[in-house]
């Protein structure tokens, strides 16, 4: 658990930051990142100056600067960082979702069915994804499970989609002697 205690907005921000660092692995524009989260930029570059004093960002000079996320930063959002993750297939309205990577799936109220949730925690931006979408997660790499569900709602700042589950399906298999 992380001792640094981050503002909503700081969280956004430097949720943005890793997910568009993700993407291309070198320093990001502040108005990349106004773009993502919808902010002006002058907002991120203050922010940003708040960041880089917890150490969770770095500026990088320059033409082709920006900033950075630090070890710290992923750290502080909680996000584990693996060289080689699984990988459990997204789909977003039928149209398989690339450069994500999907943390952890929670599921919640499996005792009632018909309020059935699952919380997707996702790495990677959500900003296509909208309420009432179809979205489809799986087959995890265990158990083969695949959800099937409508957007509920998301989480922009911790980066979570919840999904009203329409099927789930984890297949058995059967035991070998």
């Amino acid at each position: 658990m992380s001792s640094i205690e981050l503002t909503p907005s700081q969280k956004k921000i430097l949720r943005a930051l890793t997910n568009l660092h993700k993407e291309v692995e070198d320093a990001i524009k502040g108005e990349d990142i106004a773009e993502q989260v919808d902010r002006n930029p002058g907002t991120i570059r203050n922010q940003m100056q708040s960041l880089k004093a917890l150490q969770l960002v770095e500026g990088v000079p320059g033409p082709k600067g920006g900033y950075k996320p630090t070890a710290a930063a992923y750290e502080a959002l909680e996000i584990q960082q693996m060289d080689e993750p699984a990988a459990v297939p997204m789909q977003h309205e039928g149209e398989p979702v690339d450069d994500t990577i999907i943390e952890e799936i929670d599921l919640s109220s499996v005792h009632h069915p018909e309020l059935c949730r699952a919380e997707i925690h996702i790495q990677g931006t959500l900003s296509d994804i909208h309420e009432n979408d179809s979205v489809t997660v799986g087959p995890t790499p265990l158990s083969k499970l695949v959800i099937e569900g409508t957007v509920d709602g998301k989480d922009d700042t911790n980066n979570i989609l919840i999904l009203r589950i329409d099927d789930m399906v984890a297949p058995a298999e059967e035991p070998t002697h």
